[in-house]
């Protein structure tokens, strides 16, 4: 079993399965719960079941390494945990999880923005499709008409930039910290402000013990040990022993599963859903790892 977890197209797909099916938990999450409430409790609970990871693992690491690790765990694992309920609250399951799939054009732009990691001509031809589906998604879907606005849905795409930035610092910055410890450091750091907010929402003084409240409870029960605690170390083990491209590359199979989810939960899907999903798959498709690409290849 030990072994199926080192192979890399193993972990990709449990990865995929997990993280598409987060959207349509977020969504039934949110019939209760605040967006604030939601990230906080994904991020603070993942905080408790990994302290004892990370804590021990934090009290070796040097200066440099933890401020890496802070810097790496607010844009992959604080701050994304925020946007994404938020931008469902007008944005559907299914357009979050396609518009997610930008990840791999983020981290070929943030790449070489601030890690000089060259591109070839077809990569950025790849990043400008890429782009373009979601812009051509964004305008002509949903967002566009007076329930829903395109800020919700741009709220999604800055949560990309954040997810690709992140990839790239655990490769360029963390690679020598086990997935294990660096899931364990990130959350038991974030998991105090994460806290904090909860408190303040008024999560405590307002909690109704009720079916309704139960039932979104569970919903977020899975979310964030499955999609939050167990799919980060996952993901990190995937960057670490590969790279930042081929780990965003999730994203071919993530849209999938969270059109499946939105079509059962009875949601529409629009042709423009279609021809958005199409250019992005076509740009990830021209931005994919290169065999010989130095340097992304592992250490």
């Amino acid at each position: 079993m030990g072994k199926l977890f080192e192979n890399r197209w193993f972990l990709l797909i449990i990865i995929a399965l997990t993280w598409g099916s987060s959207f349509i938990l977020i969504k039934k999450s949110l019939v209760i719960f605040t967006p604030y409430q939601i990230g906080a409790i994904r991020v603070g609970v993942s905080g408790l079941l990994l302290t004892y990871i990370g804590v021990p693992a934090l009290l070796k690491m040097s200066k440099n390494t933890v401020f890496w690790i802070i810097t790496a765990g607010f844009f992959g694992n604080f701050f994304p945990m925020f946007l994404f309920p938020l931008a469902q609250t007008h944005v559907s399951s299914s357009m979050a999880g396609i518009l997610d799939s930008l990840v791999p054009a983020f981290v070929l732009i943030i790449g070489f923005s601030l890690f000089g990691i060259k591109s070839k001509t077809t990569q950025v031809i790849g990043a400008l499709i890429g782009f373009l589906g979601a812009a051509c998604l964004m305008y002509f879907s949903e967002t566009s008409s007076e329930d829903s606005q395109i800020a919700y849905a741009l709220l999604i795409v800055l949560a990309t930039a954040c997810y690709a930035l992140a990839a790239l610092i655990i490769k360029m910055k963390l690679e020598h910290v086990p997935s294990k410890q660096l899931s364990g450091s990130v959350f038991s750091i974030w998991m105090i402000p994460s806290f904090l907010i909860l408190i303040n929402t008024g999560f405590f003084n307002t909690f109704n013990s009720n079916p309704e409240t139960w039932e979104a409870l569970g919903y977020l029960g899975i979310l964030t040990i499955l999609g939050t605690a167990i799919a980060i170390i996952l993901y990190y083990k995937l960057i670490k022993n590969t790279s930042p491209v081929f780990a965003s590359s999730v994203t071919y199979l993530l849209p999938l599963v969270a059109i499946i989810w939105g079509l059962l939960d009875g949601e529409e899907f629009s042709i423009w859903y279609l021809v958005g999903s199409i250019l992005i798959f076509i740009g990830i498709y021209l931005i994919r790892e290169k065999k010989k690409k130095p340097q992304l290849v592992p250490r």
